[in-house]
C-alpha cells in the first residue's frame, strides 16, 4: 500500500511538472547575459543586435590573450579569446569602417565585408602577467566557420588588447560574453 502511495505521488508530480503554459517555451528576447559559467543550459540562438557592446573589467584584471579559437554553431560563428592572468576582462566590441592599430595609427588590412574591432580591457603585457601570449597565425582562420574571414592581431597598448575580426557579411548581429574556468571572452557573430 505504501509503495503504491509513493508511486502515485511521483506520477502526479511528474504529470504536473510537464503541465506548464506554452509561454515558457518561447524564445527569450531579453538581452544576453554578459557573464556565464563554462556550461550552457540551452543552445544559444543566432545574435541579431549590431550595436556596440561594452563590459567593465574587474579592478584587479591583468590578462593576456593566450589563444584564439574559431568555431561554427548553427546560425552563428564563434570567436574565443583565451585569457591568462588574473581578474575578469572588460570589452568594447563594435563595427568599424577601418582597422587602425592603437598607438601607431597604422592601417591593418582585414579581409571580409565588415570589421569588428575588439578591445579587451584589463589587459597586461605578458611580462607583467607571466603568461605566454598567443603566437599563432595572424590572421587566425577556420574553414568550418564561413562567416569569419579571419581574426587579426592581439596587440596590447595601455591596458587594452586590440584585435579585429573580419566578417564575410554586411554587419551581422553579434553578442559578447565571458566564460570562466578558464577565463575567456566569447564573440558570437550571426552567420545565417
Amino acid at each position: 500500500m505504501r509503495n503504491r502511495m509513493v508511486l502515485a505521488i511521483v506520477a502526479v508530480t511528474a504529470l504536473l511538472a510537464g503541465c506548464g503554459d506554452d509561454a515558457g517555451t518561447t524564445a527569450n528576447t531579453s538581452a544576453p547575459s554578459t557573464s556565464t559559467t563554462g556550461t550552457l543550459a540551452e543552445a544559444p540562438t543566432a545574435p541579431r543586435d549590431t550595436a556596440p557592446k561594452r563590459g567593465t573589467a574587474s579592478g584587479d584584471a591583468g590578462l593576456t590573450v593566450t589563444g584564439i579559437r574559431i568555431g561554427h554553431q548553427p546560425g552563428f560563428d564563434r570567436v574565443v579569446y583565451d585569457l591568462g592572468g588574473k581578474g575578469t576582462p572588460g570589452w568594447i566590441v563594435q563595427y568599424t569602417d577601418r582597422a587602425v592599430q592603437d598607438g601607431s595609427g597604422k592601417p591593418i588590412e582585414v579581409a571580409g565585408k565588415s570589421i569588428l574591432e575588439v578591445q579587451i580591457l584589463g589587459s597586461a603585457y605578458p611580462f607583467d602577467s607571466a603568461e605566454t601570449p598567443y603566437a599563432g597565425p595572424d590572421p587566425a582562420t577556420e574553414p568550418s566557420a564561413p562567416g569569419i574571414a579571419g581574426v587579426y592581431r592581439t596587440t596590447v597598448f595601455e591596458g587594452t588588447t586590440q584585435s579585429f575580426i573580419g566578417v564575410n557579411s554586411d554587419r551581422p548581429g553579434f553578442t559578447v560574453t565571458t566564460l570562466t574556468n578558464p577565463t575567456r571572452l566569447v564573440i558570437d557573430v550571426a552567420s545565417e
